[in-house]
C-alpha cells in the first residue's frame, strides 16, 4: 500500500514538474544514509526514448556511493532489452533526492539534459 501511494505521487510529481523547472528535495538531507543497492520498482518519464521503449524496459539496480570530493555517485544498470542503445550517453542528469525513509523507500527526480532537448524522470526504489 505504501509503494503504491508513493507510486502515485511519483506520478504527479512528474506532472508538477513539466509544468516547473525546479525539483523539490528532502529536507534535512543525509546523503549518507542513501548509500548502498537500491532497486527501482517504478518509473515514470515524459522523454520520447521512454515512451518508444517502455514496453520492453525492466526495472533496474541501483548502487549510490559517496565520491572522494564528498558528491553521490549514481550507478544504475538496466538488463539489456536487445538493442543496445543508451539511455544516458550524451546526457546530464540532474537528480534530486525528493523524499526518502533511508531504508525502505527512495523517491528521485531527475532533470536530464540533451542536445535534443530536455526530460524528467522519476523514479521509486525500494
Amino acid at each position: 500500500m505504501h509503494a503504491t501511494l508513493l507510486g502515485v505521487l511519483g506520478l504527479a510529481l512528474l506532472g508538477a514538474l513539466h509544468a516547473q523547472d525546479s525539483i523539490p528535495v528532502q529536507t534535512d538531507f543525509q546523503q549518507d544514509k542513501l548509500t548502498g543497492r537500491w532497486y527501482s520498482i517504478g518509473l515514470a518519464s515524459n522523454s520520447n526514448w521512454f515512451k518508444e521503449k517502455k514496453h520492453v524496459m525492466k526495472m533496474c539496480t541501483t548502487v549510490i556511493s559517496v565520491t572522494a570530493d564528498g558528491n553521490l555517485e549514481v550507478t544504475s544498470t538496466y538488463p539489456k532489452y536487445g538493442h543496445g542503445e543508451g539511455v544516458g550517453w550524451g546526457s546530464k542528469h540532474d537528480i534530486r533526492v525528493v523524499e526518502t525513509n533511508y531504508e525502505e523507500y527512495a523517491l528521485v527526480a531527475t532533470q536530464i539534459s540533451k542536445s535534443t532537448g530536455s526530460s524528467t524522470m522519476v523514479l521509486l526504489y525500494s
